[in-house]
């Protein structure tokens, strides 16, 4: 098509296709120097340098790794590089090579005649690097193994121990012989391997080629392994230190790294150490003397992560607990992630601000080991830690603890057993109902100098502050968080909850919070079926059908018809045991079998599996929870059997591997088409999978949704009925549902059977004011069978099909959340930098505010929308500084796209990009009134490529 000006768009110059469709809209939217003096070192790089991170810990917080370029983990924490691919971090593993402890796993293996002596701080063996099999040894058994697991790159250790046992020039220059041959022999291997070295200076003329960076330790801060103590480095050192480093730079130009060393509490030691190798021209990195801590580097992300501590019922699943049901929607929306921690348990120990932005605690019952909790609470807050407690203190309140948190306890009782309120705080308290004082349900304690009381309760001269802002953060007693409405089974909340925390927290109000609800402006929009009732009849006649008496229908062929007509584009599950030989169903399940088939072959179908026998209680087929009762209820309406499973098969014992493998391996070869296999498991019953459930699908390399329960309705109009996005359990993530399936609009199957229209108010009510949610169109096999159900699924697809969206699968949004808990946002001066794996593509910033187009890189555009304004990024990494949206540049940009917008690039007077939508593409550009904009097709269905160019 030849080009037109953006004015002329809506005129017969603009041929529009039937798969291709182009908008354009003009919218006019709204260096410190070293405390010994020292020189900065020369860098003969003009570049700037990497920026560098060490983390010896277990669970790795890789939303603060990604924002580094390389990311160096011990490898066996049980990381898992493959599980976050980053495209700007390298993940490095840990590897020694000078010396070995016995705990290593490649240990037995290693002859003991090339061990040479001991490294009594560490409790490792030397090696000795001459022997002439070493190098082949250390790259089968050391590096082959982490390169398998998906490391890219590896911090080579202890290049200097052979000084240990080696005594002359001749013994130090076989072992500096052997150590080159071990670096060359990794590189021959892997050529693609970066490396660092720590130290290994003696050896750089002959391997310096091979480098990626050089690091050492303590340049102004030092570790005493063996005194366990945090030292001075003296200026001697110093000083021999920063001569090599000139050699590096002069002679290699390689960058160089100094890991220092400062103690985990004393956050002023490190940033004041990171500061002083900053300015010598070096990358720092400041962590503790273990490296089990997030250090302080040359960037400085922010916090993303939040502990909630609480106590649920023993023997069920983390799903159903107050932190996940209750706190976590408000903290996911204001852009953070969740560890939680059973308070039974022994509580987190060392330092926990290098990794949480804050602690939430609910508890609904006095802690067990009141003294191990007090005291654990009483250092974070002394650490500078800030709190929130909700419901309860988990103790009774005397003095001295009241002391600790800055309260005063009061004494006596509520008169006449009455307690109202004398003040309340309008901004924070009577958020979705009005407080409503208990006189038997109270603690009795007022705020302190410094505090400020949210919602103080009195009763004659008897005076409690029921919820409260401190120093260290904040508390709201029961029942002034959530208020149980028993008799309808909803709930309120009576406080603010995202108010309050961010509040309490101290969470910053400005910074750019990634958002898995919206791409390019515009709401994600997904469907999935869940396989229950494949193999029921359908009891209406359809138009479409050709049903008799002899060949009757299932619920999946008015269902096919509908999915082939209307296109939206739909991610399709089936139970194994309902469509395979061994089921109940086995006289006509290879008719189901043709059904499935059909449905798969459609191009806007994805394949998942609901399991092979749709397991009802997880936690209790997995030996995790309690029995249910023997008349449990099963998803579509009729009673489990004794197995806990829905479909009974002969013979068979539960197993989870039997469950997701095989029943991905089954619709893979049985019922998917060539070229389709399952890209996602659809948890089946209550969705309370525990942790080695999730490990399965991991394992298996698919996505995984379902649970959650969002319900939020105008006759339940209340933020705790939004589920948050997931939880996590140990190492794995459950995606929960973005709503609720059609059972619980229509009663369980009861009717009525057109209920489904009411999942319309849901996605209206998690959108305005605030988008909580993306839509889904999440419903049963079951929706085939009846004309009322059937009618009504219609209604809604044509609903959110006429709303400006974003289609996407369920495996899209899945990876979006992964990426979600994998982002990083870093401060750099006035910009800020947002890092991911390039599946996310949305930051939100305040109502507003916008990106400056005119210095932003990897930002495509911008579009305000409930709650703030969504900016689009164009990849993996975007930079960005923030501006009023009143101060706004006049630049064109993409306001909205309906697909992903790939290979964006700016020029000097314009900018392209490929659209690849799951429906026919559609975009909106902003200020391009004196631009020329071109399109054409791309080979892909549904995909086209944009030119914009301005001015002359």
């Amino acid at each position: 098509m030849a080009g037109c000006y953006a004015q002329r768009v809506f005129g017969s110059a603009l041929r529009m296709t039937p798969r291709v469709v182009l908008v354009v809209l003009l919218v006019l939217l709204v260096s410190l120097a070293s405390a010994t003096g020292a020189e900065p070192v020369p860098q003969s790089q003009p570049q700037p340098q990497p920026s560098f991170a060490f983390y010896y810990g277990n669970d790795p917080p890789v939303e603060l790794l990604s924002a580094y370029d390389a990311a160096v983990i011990e490898p066996e924490s049980g990381f898992n590089p493959l599980a976050h691919a980053l495209p700007h971090t390298t993940w490095f593993a840990y590897a020694s090579v000078g010396e070995v402890l016995p705990s290593r796993s490649y240990y037995a293996a290693l002859p003991k005649s090339w061990l040479v002596g001991h490294n009594e701080a560490w409790a490792s063996r030397v090696v000795d690097q001459s022997q002439p099999g070493w190098p082949a040894f250390f790259v089968e058994h050391v590096i082959d193994p982490l390169w398998d697991r998906g490391y890219r790159g590896f911090f080579l250790d202890t290049l200097d121990s052979y000084q240990l046992a080696a005594k002359t020039d001749a013994q130090r220059a076989q072992q500096q012989a052997g150590l080159v041959a071990v670096i060359r022999a990794i590189k021959a291997r892997h050529p693609d391997a970066k490396l660092i070295f720590n130290r290994g200076f003696e050896i750089l003329p002959q391997v310096h080629d091979l480098a990626y960076a050089v690091a050492f330790e303590s340049l102004f801060r030092g570790w005493d392994a063996s005194a366990y103590r945090y030292v001075e480095v003296k200026d001697a050192d110093r000083d021999w230190l920063l001569g090599q480093v000139r050699t590096i730079r002069e002679q290699y130009g390689l960058p160089v790294v100094s890991i220092d060393y400062c103690a985990p509490a004393d956050r002023a030691c490190a940033l004041e150490t990171a500061a002083k190798i900053r300015a010598l021209g070096i990358v720092p990195f400041v962590t503790d003397g273990q490296l089990q801590t997030m250090g302080i580097g040359a960037i400085e992300p922010q916090l993303r992560r939040i502990l909630v501590v609480q106590d649920p019922q023993p023997r069920t699943d983390l799903n159903t607990t107050d932190g996940v049901r209750y706190v976590a929607t408000p903290l996911n929306y204001l852009g953070y992630t969740i560890d939680y921690h059973d308070v039974r348990q022994p509580l987190p120990q060392g330092e926990l601000r290098d990794r949480y932005a804050g602690i939430v605690i609910w508890l609904n019952d006095q802690v067990p080991r009141v003294g191990e909790y007090r005291a654990w609470l009483a250092r974070q807050i002394e650490s500078g830690m800030h709190v929130a407690i909700f419901t309860s203190f988990g103790t009774e309140m005397d003095g001295q603890f009241a002391q600790k948190l800055g309260l005063q306890t009061v004494a006596g009782k509520p008169a006449n057993g009455t307690l109202a309120v004398e003040s309340s705080d309008p901004q924070l308290m009577g958020f979705e109902m009005v407080p409503r004082p208990d006189p038997g349900n109270y603690v009795g304690v007022r705020v302190g100098p410094g505090s400020r009381s949210l919602l103080r309760l009195h009763s004659g001269s008897f005076t409690i502050d029921a919820a409260a802002l401190t120093p260290w953060g904040g508390y709201v007693m029961r029942p002034f968080a959530v208020f149980e409405l028993s008799n309808v089974d909803q709930a309120r909340w009576v406080v603010q909850p995202m108010a309050f925390l961010r509040a309490a927290l101290r969470l910053p109000t400005d910074a750019p919070v990634p958002d898995t609800t919206t791409e390019n402006g515009r709401r994600l929009l997904m469907s999935h079926i869940d396989g229950d009732g494949f193999a029921s009849r359908v009891e209406f006649r359809d138009s479409g059908g050709n049903a008799t008496p002899q060949s009757p229908e299932y619920s999946g062929d008015p269902l096919y018809r509908m999915l082939r007509d209307i296109g939206v584009p739909t991610t399709v599950s089936l139970i194994e045991g309902e469509v395979s030989d061994e089921g109940p169903y086995r006289a006509f399940a290879p008719h189901l079998r043709a059904i499935g088939k059909n449905i798969f072959g459609l191009q806007n179908v994805e394949v998942a599996t609901h399991t092979f026998t749709h397991p009802l209680q997880w936690m209790w087929v997995t030996g995790l929870g309690d029995a249910p009762s023997k008349e449990a209820t099963t998803e579509g309406g009729g009673v489990a059997n004794y197995h806990g499973l829905s479909i009974p098969i002969p013979g068979y014992q539960f197993s989870i591997d039997r469950e997701i493998a095989g029943s991905i391996k089954f619709i893979d070869t049985q019922v998917a088409p060539p070229g389709k296999s399952v890209r996602v498991v659809l948890w089946s019953g209550d969705c309370q999978v525990p942790e080695p459930v999730l490990k399965a699908a991991y394992e298996a390399g698919v996505m995984n949704l379902n649970g959650g329960d969002t319900l939020i309705t105008k006759s339940n109009p209340s933020w705790t009925a939004i589920a948050p996005i997931g939880v996590r359990k140990g190492r794995y993530y459950q995606v929960f549902a973005p709503n609720q399936n059609e059972e619980l609009y229509t009663d369980l199957w009861r009717g009525p059977f057109y209920g489904f229209r009411r999942v319309l108010e849901t996605f209206e009510m998690t959108d305005k004011p605030i988008r909580f949610k993306p839509i889904d169109v999440y419903y049963h096999m079951f929706s085939g069978t009846k004309y009322a159900s059937m009618k009504a699924l219609r209604e809604v697809l044509h609903a959110v099909l006429a709303q400006p969206v974003t289609p996407v699968f369920v495996s899209d949004y899945s990876r979006n959340v992964l990426d979600w808990l994998d982002t990083s946002v870093t401060r750099d001066g006035r910009f800020w930098v947002v890092r991911n794996g390039g599946q996310l593509r949305t930051v939100r910033l305040p109502a507003g505010k916008v990106p400056d187009m005119t210095t932003a890189s990897g930002v495509v555009g911008y579009l305000p929308g409930p709650g703030g304004t969504y900016v689009h990024l164009a990849g993996s990494e975007a930079r960005f500084a923030v501006l009023d949206a009143s101060a706004a540049p006049h630049v064109p940009y993409v306001a909205q796209a309906n697909g992903r917008i790939e290979h964006f690039s700016r020029t000097g007077n314009g900018f392209a990009f490929d659209l690849r939508a799951r429906v026919a593409p559609q975009f909106w550009l902003a200020n391009v009134g004196a631009c020329r904009v071109t399109q054409h097709a791309l080979s892909a269905k549904d995909s086209l490529h944009v030119d914009v160019t301005c001015g002359s």
